[in-house]
């Protein structure tokens, strides 16, 4: 069964476009969290973008409806940690649902937080039923298993490293090296460093990573294509019994990852399968910053791995977004 979906509004320009009398326009929206990291979905009122694969109804979100992003996620409605996701009509007339996933500074190719809050969202509106799902994303097709605990199992897109060991050198720290990989989002990843990934060292920690992700973009070192590398990931050993590695994880916009991050642990399980630390049905557990944890596994298809991750979400919130055309900060508070 699919979603209902459509209501399109454009920037905040053509707000003014009367729903309720003749001042304002809502956008239905049903939040979640996955091992505390907010998902937004997107129910109704969002941006009409035509049909066409995800990948090009992103760039017409991103060059048309940019303001419907920032005035959905951004302060004074949202904050830097949460993540959008629009739901959109599948080409493919087999996925469940189609979706973009977008956060304060712009847009994201994957998430696998969000993809496990899309399939608790669709649960919750009674719009599927435990079992497997395919979803559209900009990336490719994911499937999702609901299962009947509630938990949700995301079967990934292909992930890869790129280049192992990398130095780069970050001003006030000296030489990092770390891992470039693909899961999703392009990653790099950093076992050796000297900090304690707790809590209360959440601006120490991000003040780290953002300088690590500052040297890459000086030092021109990338993901395939030249694209930016955009996610900065830690790991340190977990001290909770049976758990293989705490991580923390700065996302695009400088936020945190408050889950153990899906694309995240997807890249972290294509670097273990690389250096022959895991093999085929071996359970990853990784946790957050926060206590959180997810399950990885992989399958290998054709020289491919491909990273499977569970987790659970919660429904927190329905809610209709106002946005008023009057309103100075209606588009968001940019950073």
């Amino acid at each position: 069964m699919r979603p209902a979906l459509g209501g399109g509004v454009s920037a905040c320009e053509d707000l003014a476009k009367p729903i309720i009398g003749d001042r304002y326009r809502t956008v239905r929206v049903i939040d979640s969290h996955t091992g505390g990291e907010p998902t937004r979905v997107v129910i109704n009122g969002g941006p009409e973008l035509g049909t066409g694969p995800l990948s090009e109804r992103l760039k017409r979100f991103r060059a048309q409806y940019d303001d419907f992003r920032s005035a959905v996620v951004n302060e004074p409605r949202g904050s830097d940690v949460l993540v959008g996701a629009l739901l959109c009509e599948p080409v493919d007339p087999s996925c469940s649902a189609g979706v973009i996933f977008f956060n304060n500074v712009g847009y994201l190719g994957m998430c696998g937080h969000g993809t496990i809050g899309l399939v608790a969202t669709l649960a919750y509106m009674m719009q599927i039923a435990p079992g497997e799902h395919k979803i559209e994303t900009p990336v490719g097709t994911v499937s999702a298993i609901l299962h009947e605990s509630g938990e949700v199992t995301v079967n990934n897109v292909a992930s890869y490293r790129t280049a192992a060991n990398v130095a780069v050198q970050v001003p006030n720290y000296g030489t990092v090296f770390g891992d470039i990989a693909w899961g999703g989002n392009w990653f790099f990843l950093v076992r050796e460093h000297t900090f304690e990934l707790t809590l209360k060292n959440v601006e120490r920690l991000t003040s780290f990573t953002s300088a690590i992700k500052e040297a890459l973009r000086t030092n021109r070192i990338t993901g395939d294509e030249g694209r930016e590398i955009d996610h900065i990931e830690l790991f340190a050993p977990s001290c909770t019994m049976g758990v293989d590695s705490r991580n923390f994880v700065l996302c695009p916009g400088n936020a945190y990852d408050r889950s153990p991050c899906g694309t995240g642990t997807s890249a972290k399980l294509a670097c273990l399968h690389a250096d022959g630390k895991i093999k085929e049905g071996q359970i990853w557990r990784q946790e957050s910053i926060v206590g959180s944890v997810f399950e990885g596994s992989i399958k290998v298809r054709d020289g491919k791995v491909y990273p499977s991750i569970k987790g659970r979400a919660f429904v927190s919130a329905e809610a209709e977004l106002v946005l008023d055309p009057r309103d100075p900060l209606c588009a968001g508070i940019r950073g």
